[in-house]
């Protein structure tokens, strides 16, 4: 079969050798789009602005007639590929956006060309017992015991509302709630979510969706390394212990995304044992110094988690998206399951008990990517991955070494994970208004010129500029690079700023 006047080469692949052949075709054109799309790239993003692009991409997107595959790609690398972020750049230091490993990006095609779905065996076979392989080995890691369990997700945001899902319906139950029949109601309002206000914002999410609101979110404010202080958690505990008040999880978090901050995650599950409460860990970015021999010491306690968020994309460098959900015991899992007579029915006594994993998932169709894991552990090992992970760490260490030596941008704290906060500080007199207003306009001046994607936050009330390492090859050439072509900004924005006064 084929699709389109001008397509002669079959349209799927249907297993024959023509589709192979077009398949293999289809590939390597995409390929050749990427490579010409990025190579010789001064910077991270060509200047460019929203405007532009708006115009740029002014198209047609669904023509009556096609033009085939090579003219629509040659568009796609030309209008699209040239203009998105080269996460692999050294001088793109934004976010947790890392640099993808091509044993990764290998397994996507086989991902995406094998098209399985992860909630019914039916729907995938081999791939139903991969992940839940690759689940038992997360177990392991972290130390979760033999009852672990869990499923993959599609990152950092429904891992953490799938914990606080269950934290929330345990919670209830204990209260003599069950809120899988009648809703949020009763007891079930006095319902809290203790967290440090600098928890990633999904939890305040996943408190609006699962009907608590956001005055059920306790904030905690940590201490000035962004760290939760135990006394302080212990005391608000108390507090709501004395307001009849229900503390039904404690969020620990270990690697904020700011600060790269680790909640001290064993005494902090002592005090959520203490008053009843699920420990739920988002280790969405430290999670991955589970893999370092150097660094994993840092995550001790976190086999205490009732929960836990673990992400791919980040710090694992797997292609977005790639994330995992992590119980201590399976059966808390329980209030993800529902019965579809044509997907996952009840058992009786002619059914095969085929294993399908929509019973774990609030997804239903679901992609594959426990493969791209397992690809990138099998091609590299464990400990390569270990010490890329080091790596970044090392580098985050030493851009705030030289920051703190330019007296032109000052430091605001030392580097915990990959990432480091800053000011530009230009050496003409500024106050704290006009100085935040000279760093967000450094951040724009660079983004908007194709020079560097930074990025930017608040500490102190104060805006701050934010490097986020996520690639390991990153040499110190590059660091100094990014922080010349930054203190040029600030130095321009600055003069810029002095003339139009």
């Amino acid at each position: 079969m084929s699709v389109g006047a001008r397509d002669a080469a079959p349209a799927f692949l249907d297993g024959s050798p023509a589709a192979a052949d077009a398949h293999a075709r289809a590939l390597a054109t995409a390929a050749r789009v990427v490579r010409d799309g990025f190579e010789g790239a001064d910077g991270p993003l060509p200047p460019v602005t929203p405007a532009v692009l708006d115009r740029l991409l002014d198209l047609d997107v669904a023509p009556a007639e096609g033009e085939g595959l090579e003219a629509t790609l040659a568009l796609v690398g030309d209008r699209i590929v040239r203009n998105s972020i080269a996460v692999a750049h050294p001088l793109c230091a934004a976010h947790l956006h890392c640099p993808p490993l091509l044993s990764s990006l290998a397994a996507e095609a086989v991902i995406s060309a094998t098209n399985q779905s992860l909630d019914s065996w039916d729907q995938a076979p081999a791939a139903t017992h991969l992940e839940s392989r690759m689940i038992g080995w997360l177990g392991e890691l972290y130390g979760l015991g033999d009852r672990a369990d869990g499923v993959f997700t599609s990152g950092g945001t429904q891992s953490n509302l799938m914990g606080l899902l269950l934290a929330r319906d345990h919670a209830a139950a204990r209260a003599g709630c069950d809120i899988s029949r009648d809703g949020v109601g009763g007891a079930a309002r006095r319902l809290r979510i203790v967290a440090s206000s600098t928890a990633h914002f999904s939890v305040r999410k996943s408190a609006r969706i699962l009907g608590l609101g956001d005055r059920a979110v306790v904030e905690v404010a940590p201490e000035q390394d962004g760290r939760l202080d135990p006394i302080r958690v212990e005391a608000v505990m108390r507090d709501l212990a004395a307001e009849s008040l229900i503390p039904m999880a404690l969020v620990a978090t270990a690697g904020t995304t700011d600060l790269g901050a680790i909640d001290p995650l064993e005494p902090l599950g002592a005090i959520a044992r203490r008053h009843g409460a699920w420990l739920h860990v988002d280790a969405a970015v430290g999670g991955a110094l589970a893999l370092s021999d150097r660094e994993r010491g840092r995550l001790a306690g976190i086999a205490a988690a009732d929960s836990l968020t673990v992400d791919f994309h980040k710090l694992w460098f797997q292609p977005i998206s790639c994330g995992a959900f992590l119980v201590r015991d399976g059966a808390s899992l329980q209030p993800a399951l529902i019965h579809a007579d044509y997907l996952n029915p009840e058992l009786d006594d002619e059914d095969e008990g085929l294993p399908n994993l929509v019973d774990k998932s609030l997804q239903t169709t679901r992609r594959f990517d426990a493969l791209k894991l397992f690809v990138a552990l099998r091609a590299h090992g464990r400990r390569l991955l270990g010490e890329a992970v080091e790596a970044t760490i090392d580098l985050a260490a030493e851009a705030a070494r030289l920051i703190d030596a330019e007296p032109e941008l000052e430091l605001a704290r030392p580097a915990s994970l990959n990432s480091v906060l800053f000011r530009s500080v230009p050496r003409s007199p500024a106050g704290a208004a006009e100085l935040d207003a000279i760093n967000e306009q450094v951040r724009l001046a660079l983004l908007h010129g194709g020079g560097a994607v930074i990025g930017r936050t608040r500490l102190d009330g104060r805006v701050h500029l934010k490097l986020t390492l996520m690639n390991p090859a990153t040499g110190h050439g590059d660091l100094r690079e990014l922080l010349a072509r930054i203190t040029a900004a600030g130095a321009g924005v600055a003069r810029a700023g002095l003339r139009a006064a």
